[in-house]
C-alpha cells in the first residue's frame, strides 16, 4: 500500500537500546501491517520483529490485552514467542515463513479451517484477565458514532451502513461463544514449510466462529463453492441453508466492518506506507459485490 519507511536516528537508537540483542544488530522495515510500525531486527541469535503501537480506543485496541493474547497464543502453540515487551513495544521471534496471500488461503482451506477450530477451542484455556467480547455489529455501530462525532466525510452514508448491519445481524444463526482472532487478513497467517502460524492479536477476543470464517473467506475472495468447503471443513458436515446464509451475511458484515475500520483510521492513524482512503474504497467495492450476491441469493428478508 506504499513504500517502505526509512528508519530515523531516533527510532534506530530506541530499537538498539532494547535489552534483548546479542551482539551487533541490523534493522530493516517490515510492511504489511496497516495500523502499526514493525521492524525486522537481526542479531547473532537470528531474527526478531519489533512492533510499535499504542492503545487505539477508537478501534477498541488495548496493547496490554494484545500482549496477553500473544503470550497465550504462544503458550497454546499458535504464535511465535514473545521475547520482550514494554510500554508501546513488543518483540517477537521472527519466523522464516511465507506470508500468505489470497491465493494461499484459497489453496489451503481445509488446513486453515482445522487451525481455526483448534484456535477457537484451545485459546479460552490460555487467555487471562477481563474477558473481551468482539461482536462485529456492535463494532460497526460504535464506528458510526465515532465517525459522526469526528465529522467524517462518510457521515451521509452512515444510516445505510447501520441499516445494513441490522439486516446482516438478523441473519445470524446461534453458535457457541469461542475465542476468535477477529482479524483474519491473509497476511496474518504464516507458513514456515512445516506448519501454519497466526500473528497480530489486536482484535482477538470472545466472539462467534462465523466472524473468523467470514473474515477469512471475504478477505481472500472466496467463491460460493470455496465458502461451502470452508463451512464443511470447520463444522464437520455439509452446511444447511441457514448456515450458508449466516456465512454470506457475515461476509458482508466483515467487509462493512473493515471498510468502517478504514474510515476511522483515515481520521486517527498514519501507518507508514498506508493509503487509508484507497483501502476504504477497496473494501467498499468488495462489499458492494458481496452484498449484491447476498441479496440475489437471499433477498432482503429480516
Amino acid at each position: 500500500m506504499g513504500k517502505l519507511p526509512e528508519i530515523t536516528a531516533e527510532r534506530f537508537d530506541q530499537i538498539a537500546a532494547l535489552p534483548v540483542w546479542q551482539g551487533p544488530i541490523e534493522i530493516e522495515p517490515l510492511i504489511g501491517g496497516i495500523s502499526n510500525e514493525s521492524w525486522l531486527v537481526s542479531d547473532s541469535s537470528g531474527g526478531h520483529v519489533v512492533r510499535f503501537g499504542v492503545d487505539y480506543p477508537f478501534h477498541h485496541v488495548l496493547r496490554d490485552r494484545e500482549l496477553m493474547t500473544a503470550r497465550a497464543a504462544e503458550e497454546a502453540g499458535f504464535a511465535p514467542a514473545v521475547e520482550y515487551a514494554a510500554s508501546g513495544v513488543m518483540v517477537s521471534r521472527h519466523l522464516r515463513a511465507k506470508t500468505f496471500a489470497e491465493a494461499d488461503i484459497r489453496a489451503n482451506i481445509e488446513v486453515i479451517a482445522a487451525l481455526m477450530r483448534s484456535f477457537h477451542e484451545k485459546m479460552p484455556h490460555h487467555v487471562s484477565g477481563p474477558g473481551f467480547m468482539f461482536w462485529p455489529f456492535h463494532v460497526v455501530r460504535d464506528y458510526a458514532q465515532t465517525l459522526s462525532r469526528a465529522g467524517s466525510r462518510m457521515i451521509p452514508q452512515l444510516p445505510a451502513y447501520l441499516a445494513m448491519a441490522d439486516e446482516l445481524e438478523a441473519a445470524q444463526v446461534p453458535l457457541p461463544i469461542i475465542f476468535g482472532h477477529n482479524d483474519l487478513l491473509p497476511a496474518n497467517l504464516l507458513d514456515d514449510g512445516k506448519r501454519l502460524w497466526l500473528i497480530d492479536f489486536e482484535y482477538a477476543g470472545f466472539s462467534t466462529a462465523m466472524f473468523d470464517l467470514a473474515g477469512l473467506s471475504s478477505n481472500a475472495g472466496f467463491s460460493q463453492d470455496e465458502s461451502e468447503v470452508l463451512l464443511s471443513a470447520y463444522f464437520g458436515h455439509a452446511p444447511d441453508e441457514a448456515l450458508r446464509r449466516s456465512l454470506a451475511a457475515m461476509q458482508c458484515a466483515s467487509l462493512l466492518r473493515e471498510a468502517m475500520w478504514s474510515m476511522v483510521s483515515e481520521l486517527y492513524l498514519d501507518a507508514p506506507g498506508t493509503d487509508y482512503v484507497a483501502y476504504t474504497a477497496e473494501n467498499l467495492r468488495r462489499l458492494d459485490v458481496a452484498l449484491d450476491a447476498y441479496h440475489t441469493q437471499y433477498g432482503h428478508r429480516r
